[in-house]
């Protein structure tokens, strides 16, 4: 008898069709996205973007961040990403009441009390106070809120994208792509470039069924992610997928690059693997690679995974275990979609090696699929 899926490895395959219905959704939207914009670019000579969310939510603005503020400063915009829970606790060190202000709310369930709490301390303090949400639950509290049409757009992602497991997958994912075609100029264009991407993404799903049985039977205690530009970010996200798949068994720690010598390094023993993202950038190659070259001749070091877009046989020489993603010639970020799929993957299958349901790998409610336990005071401007 044939095992039903559990949800979580699901959520992790249909990423691909995933990513092209969603980008198709949106285009049926396209006027009315260009027409809330450019309404704000037109009323504001400048603008702050504030991509912000919790958790893994908040990962995605951290990962897309390095890439859109190259996109957006012909507007007069500048972004930045900041948690809700550091909005929330600290609204007067993030919020400036005369800077007009779009906050930008990555949201799966739409109902963690901090992402709520963010938008309405926003929405007080501040005098230009525009919201844009990206969630996956329609029936959100973010999704519910009531404001003027040229003070809110609300982007409610397919059904599919509202992850079951504990674990955001493609709700990660499908988020992060939803704001690169928000702010993209040539919509028409990047519809088209989600399909190469989708293709490669199917791609690494094939190359994991291999390798990841391989990666999961070594014996590892701990994890390291590392790279630079929008990969920090997403070395963070998939630190954060191994260490919750499995209910903090194995300690993991991501970094750049090049931060990684500044005294992270120190985590390295037999038992560490690293994974190392490669840039696709010839300039921010050179650094990865030397990172690479130095792990790899290191003595007391465990396994060594290089995950790159271009075939190199100096990653090849200088690594254990390699990944080619077949996205040569694209922009880092583009990139980061079938590389998240190789930690997802890698988390799942280390889940499931350790005894665990990955659907559910915290069954004491350590943590939850909405945070629980978190107490919202009344703000109180301080003199």
């Amino acid at each position: 008898m044939k095992m039903e899926k559990s949800h979580t490895m699901r959520e992790i395959e249909q990423q691909p069709s995933l990513w092209v219905k969603a980008v198709e959704q949106f285009s049926s939207e396209k006027e009315s996205i260009e027409k809330f914009l450019q309404a704000i670019a037109t009323k504001h000579e400048q603008a702050r973007v504030i991509f912000t969310g919790a958790g893994t939510s908040a990962f995605v603005g951290e990962t897309i961040y390095p890439y859109i503020r190259r996109k957006i400063r012909e507007r007069g915009w500048e972004v930045e990403a900041i948690s809700t829970t550091n909005l929330t606790s600290s609204p007067f060190s993030f919020l400036d009441k005369d800077i007009p202000t779009i906050l930008v709310s990555f949201a799966r369930s739409g109902n963690s009390p901090e992402s709520v709490a963010a938008v309405e301390l926003a929405e007080k303090l501040i005098n230009d106070f525009y919201e844009i949400t990206i969630t996956c639950n329609s029936d959100g509290a973010l999704a519910k809120r009531k404001r003027e049409k040229d003070e809110q757009l609300v982007l409610i992602l397919p059904e599919e994208a509202n992850d079951k497991g504990l674990a955001m997958t493609s709700s990660y994912s499908t988020m992060m792509l939803t704001a690169l075609y928000l702010f993209s100029k040539d919509k028409e264009g990047f519809t088209e470039k989600v399909k190469e991407i989708a293709k490669a993404g199917e791609e690494v799903l094939s190359i994991c069924k291999n390798l990841i049985p391989q990666l999961v039977k070594l014996p590892i205690s701990k994890l390291v992610y590392l790279g630079s530009g929008v990969f920090e970010g997403l070395s963070r996200e998939s630190a954060l997928k191994f260490l919750e798949l499995t209910s903090g068994k194995f300690p993991t720690m991501f970094d750049t690059t090049l931060g990684f010598r500044h005294g992270p390094k120190s985590i390295l023993d037999q038992n560490t693997m690293v994974v190392v993202y490669l840039s696709n950038q010839k300039y921010t190659r050179k650094y990865d690679l030397d990172m690479l070259k130095e792990l790899f001749d290191e003595k007391d070091r465990g396994p060594l995974v290089a995950i790159s877009g271009l075939e190199d046989p100096e990653v090849v020489k200088y690594s254990d275990y390699q990944v080619n993603v077949p996205l040569s010639k694209e922009d880092d970020m583009l990139l980061a979609f079938p590389n998240i799929i190789f930690a997802q993957l890698l988390a799942y299958e280390k889940s499931l090696n350790s005894g665990l349901s990955p659907d559910n790998p915290s069954p004491t409610g350590v943590i939850n699929r909405v945070v629980q336990g978190v107490q919202i005071y009344p703000f109180e401007e301080e003199k």
